[in-house]
């Protein structure tokens, strides 16, 4: 048979692949993509107070319904910064990480699409959810039944003898029965706010169920770190323009801005908490606000934001993550006589997580700078580098990118 140079080619090309699967360096599902994973992954366990240790550990079996993925990237949360300083919950030692984005180097024979129907192949970009529990009441078939708190979360899993547990890593394990969510067409940034950004996806959804927030409603924003100036691109988003944003640091305010707030007061420009509700009122040129947001996990700020709200407005409370304490209010005069709606908002529905892609897209389309709040990037070799700058404020969202 005479060869041409294509033939040539193709034959070269199918002894290659047949040489690397093989030796297993061609990642199961791939039919002509070669993907070379090592032996073992590097970990960034959390060992003691404010210390990190990079660990390394054998890459394990992927099972018929696992998922092995090449980290490229994971946001550093509040929640990790608890975890840091305090281990609130008694984790240690832990892989953290639970913002986190990579793609897929290999899959089991059983996995073929992801936790929406969509299909994936190896070298989709992914992010996870949680890993299901035992509670019968949360499935995929009724997205939107209860937020996922009660649920596992890759990057909060006790240590075990798999080890890659969370995103602060080069690779991670997703095991059967996780939620995953195929993310191809978002970038790289995007995909690592995608957690953050369902936590104000949700928070926003449950504002609506009071019936008070709408196009022309005035909202007040307390608390301008990721949180609040997520929330802010949010109401964004929906259309509504009259946004007023309260924090004490001028970056901050400045940022708020340029994610969608009209104006802003800078909470250490005033004595007293009726000064600054004075302050608010008269950013709304006279008026208190229809609804608030309060996203610090201040207990004083929770007691504070009741002034800025108008007699029959609504409140939305997400920012304790974890107990920071008790705040004090007045219930005659903060909630009753005023008639005020209050919803608690944590975590989020699997139903808000597969919103949060749509969302990305709308806020890029409307031209807020979302990549703008990751103001940081660090390598996982610099973990305790990038949380003391996250505990100094001296950024917004601090990331880890696998280089």
């Amino acid at each position: 048979m005479e060869m041409s140079s294509a033939n040539v080619e193709a034959v070269v090309k199918q002894v290659l692949e047949s040489m690397l699967d093989k030796q297993g360096i061609l990642a199961e599902g791939a039919a002509t993509k070669s993907v070379s994973i090592p032996k073992t992954a590097h970990v960034a366990m959390l060992t003691g107070l404010e210390h990190y240790d990079i660990k390394e550990y054998p890459i394990p079996e992927v099972g018929d319904g696992d998922i092995l993925v090449k980290v490229e990237g994971c946001g550093i949360c509040g929640t990790d910064a608890h975890e840091f300083k305090r281990d609130p919950f008694g984790l240690i030692p832990v892989v953290l990480g639970h913002e986190g984005t990579g793609e897929i180097v290999k899959m089991g024979k059983n996995v073929k699409k992801d936790s929406a129907g969509k299909d994936l192949k190896i070298g989709d970009k992914v992010v996870t959810c949680m890993i299901f529990g035992d509670d019968p009441e949360i499935t995929m078939f009724d997205m939107n039944k209860q937020n996922v708190g009660a649920s596992d979360v890759y990057g909060l899993l006790p240590d075990d003898d798999i080890h890659l547990n969370g995103w602060f890593s080069d690779y991670i394990l997703i095991r059967e029965g996780s939620t995953c969510f195929n993310v191809s067409d978002l970038d790289l940034k995007s995909r690592i706010l995608i957690e953050p950004c369902a936590v104000l996806v949700h928070a926003v959804e449950r504002a609506k169920t009071t019936g008070i927030l709408r196009f022309n409603s005035r909202v007040v924003v307390q608390g301008c770190g990721p949180i609040g100036l997520i929330c802010i691109a949010v109401l964004r988003t929906m259309g509504i323009e009259n946004i007023v944003a309260v924090d004490g640091e001028k970056k901050r305010l400045d940022f708020a801005k340029k994610m969608g707030a009209e104006t802003s007061v800078n909470f250490k420009d005033y004595k007293g908490i009726e000064a600054l509700a004075e302050g608010v009122k008269e950013a709304f040129g006279g008026h208190l606000a229809d609804f608030a947001f309060q996203c610090t996990g201040s207990p004083a700020a929770h007691s504070n934001i009741y002034k800025f709200i108008r007699n029959g407005g609504g409140l939305c409370e997400l920012g304790f993550f974890i107990n920071g304490g008790d705040a004090t209010i007045n219930p005659h005069f903060d909630l009753c006589s005023k008639e005020i709606t209050l919803v608690g908002s944590w975590v989020y529905t699997l139903r808000d997580y597969a919103t949060t892609f749509d969302f990305l897209k709308r806020a890029k389309g409307i031209g807020l700078p979302m990549d703008e709040l990751i103001t940081h990037e660090f390598t996982l070799d610099r973990i305790n580098e990038a949380h003391q700058t996250n505990l100094k404020m001296e950024g917004l969202k601090i990331a880890i990118v696998n280089k």
